[in-house]
């Protein structure tokens, strides 16, 4: 049992929905990734996704796009990104942290190594967007070797032939992308969602967890109705491009999770 199943077995017996957020490690800077971090489950996170920046983020928007370009520029690399989770763990040894980015910087730093210390660090689980399931062997069956969960994406796209390949090896939750398109565009639907949801159900036990298009306290709710909880992230991070102080993202953030949390 890793610490995310340890939430979902947490919140399932509490009749809870999840609520997940996503920020970039590094923007603007290591400190206040830290900071933020660091403030997430006192407003209400119960998994924390941690970007590493890479340069050519193929499934991201413009917001999660140059939120990695700061951080990068800033001087953010692999190692700092472990640094924050190292940090957070001093205070925090319970939160699940889920590391999302992709592999060029996994396999630059060597795969046994990278989960070594990924492990000692405190991550609890990966989402490697660029390595499908016909990839498992590079990092995924490794990884769950290791104790990490490998956590994979489905999409509206993934029809009843792609998706037990998709299910294939995946631990921890299923992360639903509710939208065909990179992040920060379009809205989540519940109206659709909760099918699509649905069909997933039939297929695996796992928790699913609904990404892409939340941006306010009723659609976090609404989201969370239809799933096992919801993921924000690009909501956020404009948050952070914005200059908003830490306070300010951290009462936002508490905005959302109360409305998942309400569903």
């Amino acid at each position: 049992m890793t610490r995310i199943d340890d939430t979902f077995a947490r919140l399932s017996a509490e009749n809870r929905k999840a609520f997940v957020t996503y920020v970039m490690a590094g923007d603007p800077d290591a400190a206040t990734t830290t900071e933020i971090v660091r403030g997430l489950p006192g407003a209400g996170v119960d998994i924390i996704e941690l970007g590493l920046p890479f340069t050519d983020p193929m499934a991201d928007g413009p917001t999660i796009q140059l939120a990695g370009q700061r951080a990068l520029e800033g001087g953010m690399t692999l190692q700092g990104t472990l640094d924050i989770v190292r940090a957070f763990r001093k205070g925090d040894t319970t939160t699940p942290i889920v590391l999302m980015g992709y592999y060029n910087p996994i396999y630059s730093r060597g795969v046994d190594r990278f989960l070594a210390e990924a492990q000692e660090a405190g991550i609890d689980g990966l989402i490697i967007v660029d390595l499908p399931p016909e990839e498992d062997s590079e990092l995924c069956i490794p990884a769950q070797a290791a104790g990490l969960n490998f956590i994979r994406l489905a999409t509206p796209t993934t029809d009843e032939k792609r998706l037990p390949k998709v299910l294939q090896n995946t631990s921890g939750f299923v992360y639903y992308v509710s939208i065909t398109g990179i992040t920060g565009s379009g809205a989540a639907d519940a109206a659709k969602v909760g099918p699509e949801v649905a069909r997933i159900k039939q297929s695996t036990d796992l928790p699913i967890i609904v990404g892409f298009g939340i941006r306010t306290p009723d659609a976090s709710r609404d989201i969370a109705a239809v799933a096992d909880g919801c993921v924000v992230g690009s909501a956020i991070v404009d948050r952070i491009a914005k200059g908003d102080s830490v306070q300010d993202v951290l009462a936002y953030v508490k905005s959302l999770a109360d409305g998942a949390h309400s569903a």
